[in-house]
């Protein structure tokens, strides 16, 4: 979250749950910590202090004035002109004082806007540039989007693992970090800070709570005065939620805001005996089963209001956005368990003062209700996607449902033909919370997409078994029409649909369906292509025009040869890979999914590169392997290939610095030919 806009609460929530996820992952306490957006306050840095973190990074326009440690009068800096080369002491109203690394501004726009990547040697020397001829340790650093190496600026990374490599190398300067430079050579200055300023907004922090003017540029004309009530309607959220969490928590935990800030241990390794531990060490008393699943639901409904305030819910441009959503869900989430814990609904108030403008939607509520409260995920939702899963899963038992198990009472899978019917009873549990509640249903499939399911969790075992028994025995006797009559007459009139599954899972049931279809297809046009080779041949050759239908019956086909070329590595015949370069070439076709394509060249030659790089490869491999590399490029193909240089440029590092040689001539032309296919140098 952006911290200078969270109450104090959840900014020493935010210092807890860092300091103990780096533990985690890292095994050794923080010494800094990075600060979304580099957004800042006083008030943050003395939590960070508070928190004993040594350090942060901030951005040269966030200082506003600097003096010599010792000195009495600051110089102020209007806006620029701090040295970025050292750290500066901050020294907070507490009495703690806390170091600041100020990132070199220039060369980090540069690297983000400027092309300074396109050169790996170029991107050293400018780095090493910062340095001036004075014999006092100095600390070149910038500060950029980790998107920059690759992602905004094509093969990005590959520039900045040369330029760290060169410097190495070269031994033009001794690479560090910051908990190095920090020990070594302590501040020997002090800084002031602009209160409530960012790397993201000039205007400090209005980004992330005003119509300020700072965007992503990608929609001229549109406005961003929804961010000004969605920071509202979150802030009454949470200040909704925290009397509510209070209250009820008091009743299970000693203090209840302490249990938040230690709930990290949990969301880190959540395990029962980790649970465990953390309720002994919370808990009044030994809690009920009942009421450990409404403390940890609680628990649940703070964590998803501190994810509510995630930055890059405000960051773009539209309510209705990816990221905006995403946060909403989690506000949606909060008020779910506030409702299930304690009775109160805060679900008409919040959508209320939803209805900020949008650039889409009527309002921002509107977006709402139709992007973010559909997602709405419960132990019944949780049900229907286990139902209809079951009819096209091999091992329904083995089924992933994200943060839920159904263990199975009951479940039974019948088929006529195309058509199936699946009627189980289930129970499903909550692996976070363990909320659980046992179901009843029954999804009859008619074949395609066209599927009716019903479920309940109030039919008991005997009205169960006869709603069974009953169904089961009009699908064998293929009375459809008594089927659907029967579920409607146990189940009542609501139902469900294929729209009722998680979006990954309906993906994947929907290309089941197609896949019979797709087969279908493929042997179709494989005997049209094959049987009318030679006629299209001779068309050409007469000068007269292919068919469209030709070129795109030839575009899949060739589409599939080349995905079984490269995918299951069973063909490594390179006559097979020319005949079909030959074909789109003599055809002018493009490919129907060159991006499959790309993906699967990517994905064999990174394999071919790990087997040269554990010495499972051979000379004729390694030729091979320029073979079809250099078909590739013919084609205009452009595989994904980072990892592959990754790779080759680690195995051949040796030679590049003279430590060994190639064992012949002919495996030296390999793999110079090789280096020069993955633009690989072979030379320091």
């Amino acid at each position: 979250m952006i911290l200078p806009l969270a109450n104090y609460r959840d900014k020493v929530t935010q210092g807890d749950w860092g300091v103990r996820d780096d533990e985690h992952r890292f095994g050794q306490y923080p010494e800094g910590m990075w600060l979304a957006g580099t957004a800042v306050n006083t008030e943050t840095l003395e939590v960070l202090a508070a928190h004993g973190i040594q350090f942060t990074i901030l951005a040269p326009g966030h200082a506003k004035a600097v003096r010599k440690s010792g000195d009495d009068s600051w110089r102020q800096l209007n806006g620029g002109g701090i040295d970025t080369r050292q750290p500066y002491w901050c020294l907070l109203p507490s009495g703690r004082k806390i170091a600041l690394f100020f990132y070199e501004g220039t060369v980090s726009q540069e690297v983000a806007f400027n092309g300074l990547l396109n050169n790996g040697k170029n991107f050293a020397n400018r780095l090493l540039s910062l340095h001036d001829e004075d014999d006092t340790p100095q600390l070149a650093h910038i500060a950029t989007d980790g998107e920059s190496y690759g992602h905004h600026h094509r093969f990005g990374e590959m520039a900045l693992a040369h330029a760290l490599n060169h410097i190495e190398d070269n031994d033009l300067a001794k690479l560090t970090n910051y908990g190095q430079f920090l020990e070594l050579f302590p501040p020997q200055w002090e800084v002031q800070i602009h209160e409530d300023s960012s790397w993201s907004c000039v205007h400090g922090v209005e980004r992330w709570c005003n119509d300020c003017g700072c965007n992503s540029g990608g929609n001229p004309g549109w406005h961003q005065r929804w961010r000004k009530p969605l920071r509202d309607t979150l802030n009454w959220l949470r200040d909704s939620l925290a009397p509510l969490y209070e209250k009820e928590a008091s009743r299970y935990f000693r203090d209840p805001w302490a249990a938040r800030n230690d709930y990290i241990q949990v969301m880190l390794d959540r395990n029962d005996a980790v649970v465990d531990a953390f309720l002994k060490s919370h808990c009044r008393r030994v809690l009920s089963e009942q009421e450990r699943i409404l403390a940890l639901q609680l628990l649940e409904m703070q964590r998803h209001t501190v994810l509510m305030f995630t930055s890059c819910g405000w960051f773009f441009d539209e309510i209705s956005g990816l990221e905006t959503n995403q946060i909403l869900q989690y506000a949606l989430r909060a008020m779910d368990y506030a409702q299930n814990v304690t009775g109160t609904s805060l679900h008409a108030g919040f959508t209320k003062r939803l209805s900020a403008p949008s650039n889409k939607f009527p309002s921002g509520a509107a977006s709402y209700l139709h992007n973010v409260v559909p997602t709405r995920v419960n132990l019944e939702r949780v049900g229907m996607h286990f139902a209809v899963a079951s009819l096209f899963e091999e091992k329904p038992s083995e089924l992933d449902l994200f943060n839920y198990s159904a263990d199975q009472e009951m479940l039974e899978i019948m088929e006529a033909g195309s058509q199936k019917l699946a009627i189980g009873r289930i129970n499903i549990r909550s692996r976070i919370t363990y909320a659980e509640k046992k179901y009843s249903f029954a999804v009859l499939y008619l074949g395609q997409q066209h599927l009716i399911g019903n479920i309940s969790g109030d039919i008991n075992k005997t009205t169960f078994e006869e709603m069974h028994e009953r169904t089961a025995r009009a699908f064998r006797e293929a009375n459809l029409g008594e089927v659907i009559g029967t579920l409607q007459e146990y189940f009542g009139p609501e139902k469900f649909t294929l729209k009722s599954l998680f979006t990954d899972e309906k993906t994947k049931i929907i290309r089941q369906i197609t896949a019979n279809s797709l087969a279908t297809a493929e042997t179709s046009f494989r005997s049209v292509f094959n049987e009318n080779y030679s006629l299209i041949t001779g068309l050409q050759d007469a000068g007269l025009s292919i068919p469209d239908a030709w070129r795109n019956i030839a575009s899949f086909v060739l589409n599939l040869d080349l995905l079984l070329f490269f995918d299951n590595g069973k063909f490594d015949d390179i006559r097979i890979l020319r005949r079909i370069a030959y074909d789109l070439q003599q055809w002018s076709v493009k490919l129907s999914d060159e991006e499959g394509v790309n993906h699967a060249i990517g994905e064999r030659v990174y394999r071919e590169m790990v087997a040269l790089s554990e010495d499972h490869s051979t000379l004729q491999r390694l030729q091979w392997l320029c073979d079809v590399l250099t078909e590739v490029q013919g084609m205009g193909l452009k595989p994904d290939i980072w990892r592959s240089q990754n790779v080759f440029y680690l195995v051949t590092k040796g030679f590049r610095k003279g430590n060994w040689e190639f064992i012949n001539e002919d495996w030296k032309s390999a793999h110079e030919q090789l280096a020069a296919l993955l633009k690989v140098s072979l030379t320091v």
